[in-house]
């Protein structure tokens, strides 16, 4: 298998919001992407190097309900609550090419496989049904695009440079272990914390920016 951070998320309470937030921490401004019309999302995207793209991910008020629980914790009410406060890292997803060998392989439930259309591409995407993150999003989500070009070379470089994945947890070597399993331990940092915390740190035009949840 090959696999490779493919996007990282941000979650806001709504799209003006994030973009807010991204300039004032980035120091640029993240342009429109596209809706999701299964999940009654939208969200605005850049590219974050060697082949993968930011996004900013929120609810979209004009859609209908989805008629399911959205993903990335878009409707749990903690996650809810925290926007209040600022929007925040969400989750990591992880490109492979080979997305059910990664499900045979994985110790933990990483949700059903959902397939997703937008024009001519689609992608896989491992999705729990109760729209949770498998361990508060420091474990990936994984998708697997269609034939064809990554969709971030069609993205504006705006100077964003993902540089680390960092994962604190109580129990640093459990999720150590969870992750090589799955294949990609060597995608992010694992440190001892005494709560879960997922931490995106770039290159931006405004210096080295850390992003946490």
């Amino acid at each position: 298998m090959s696999n490779k951070i493919d996007h990282f998320a941000i979650g806001a309470d709504t799209l003006q919001q994030g973009l807010e937030y991204l300039m004032s921490e980035l120091g640029v401004e993240i342009p429109a992407g596209g809706k999701h019309d299964a999940m009654s999302t939208h969200n605005c995207v850049c590219q974050a190097g060697n082949e993968s793209f930011l996004e900013l991910i929120s609810i979209d008020p004009d859609a209908p309900n989805p008629g399911r629980t959205r993903w990335f914790t878009l409707d749990d009410p903690n996650t809810q609550k925290s926007f209040d406060v600022s929007p925040r890292p969400l989750c990591w997803v992880v490109g492979t090419d080979n997305l059910d060998a990664v499900i045979e392989a994985s110790p933990v439930d990483l949700g059903e496989v959902v397939l997703f259309t937008r024009g001519e591409r689609s992608w896989r995407l491992t999705v729990p049904k109760d729209g949770s993150l498998p361990e508060n999003g420091l474990l990936p989500a994984f998708i697997e695009w269609s034939p064809g070009a990554h969709p971030s070379t069609d993205m504006q470089d705006l100077g964003i440079a993902l540089s680390q994945v960092k994962l604190n947890h109580p129990n640093p070597e459990s999720l150590m272990a969870t992750l090589k399993a799955l294949g990609v331990d060597h995608l992010a940092e694992v440190e001892k914390a005494g709560q879960p915390m997922l931490e995106f740190i770039m290159n931006t035009p405004a210096g080295k920016v850390s992003l946490k949840s």
